[in-house]
């Protein structure tokens, strides 16, 4: 592993790119799909602060369960428990149609919850990138 700075920067670079990449994915309609980069996007950045905190490995997927590793060293991230409560629900349904009682994450997500989606990636990005700069 790089140091724990440059381990971080690569994070939040891919973090980033996520998010611009669901800008596109919003323009062209594919709101399941900018939910869930956008989840993608929020994981990476909260693991880039762990690993700018000094963790060697970050497992798990969860926005929640990654913010409780860290709002400990870094409170004002409590904050964001509602933004990521709400991206960790597209996880799994923007992806399996099983994860839907019915239909097919294509026809179940919404323009507006891409829209929204892409606000909270930003916002945890946001707030990631002044814990970082501390």
């Amino acid at each position: 592993m790089h140091d724990p700075a440059s381990e971080s920067d690569r994070w939040m670079e891919q973090a980033a790119d996520d998010v611009e990449f669901a800008g596109h994915a919003l323009a062209g309609g594919y709101n399941h799909q900018a939910c869930f980069v956008c989840q993608q996007a929020s994981e990476k950045a909260l693991k880039a602060l762990l690993y700018r905190d000094g963790a060697r490995t970050v497992l798990g997927h969860s926005l929640i369960s990654l913010l409780d590793r860290i709002v400990a060293a870094h409170p004002s991230l409590e904050r964001l428990r509602s933004p990521a409560a709400v991206l960790d629900l597209y996880y799994v349904p923007t992806r399996y149609p099983n994860g839907l009682v019915e239909g097919t994450p294509r026809r179940a997500f919404t323009r507006q919850q891409a829209e929204e989606a892409i606000r909270h990636a930003g916002d945890i990005l946001d707030a990631v990138r002044a814990e970082i700069a501390r």
